[in-house]
């Protein structure tokens, strides 16, 4: 789970350290991997349609919003976390805010003191995807109705 991910998304994607005795007081703006093992008061916020990765490691904090497409999360989050690709909770994970996913992996462990919301992904023109697990149920749903129908006529 926690580490598994590469570091870069590419050759010109590079990682931020906030290190352990580090504390940061104001928003983050920033594209890449963002590793935070110290303090941030202020919200993490990647750039636009950029590929970016937020880790609040082991002993790291933030106090504020994270709103980045992939998120891993081994530390504490004081505020909401809305992540539009991947969420990762591992096993000291600590949210005390609501949580905003389009898909999630919670390790045994975590907690998560908010709500927890699934949002349909969107796609670069904004146009909503279809979420294939609810389209999944709604098929085998509609298969199950029309065998049932079709043994009440027998």
């Amino acid at each position: 789970m926690l580490g598994n991910r590469k570091a870069g998304f590419g050759s010109s994607a590079g990682t931020t350290l906030v290190s352990r005795d580090t504390v940061i007081v104001g928003d983050i703006h920033f594209s890449g991997a963002l590793d935070v093992e110290g303090t941030v008061q202020g919200n993490i916020i990647a750039k636009p349609d950029a590929d970016a990765v937020v880790r609040v490691i082991d002993k790291g904090c933030v106090k504020g919003e994270i709103r980045v497409p992939e998120v891993i999360i081994n530390g504490r989050v004081e505020g909401n976390v809305y992540s539009s690709k991947h969420l990762e909770l591992a096993a000291k994970a600590c949210v005390k805010g609501d949580v905003f996913y389009t898909l999630v992996e919670m390790a045994v462990g975590s907690e998560v003191n908010g709500s927890l919301q699934h949002v349909v992904e969107q796609s670069s023109d904004g146009a909503k995807k279809t979420d294939q697990a609810i389209s999944i149920a709604e098929a085998k749903q509609d298969k199950k109705r029309s065998q049932s129908v079709s043994d009440r006529s027998a």
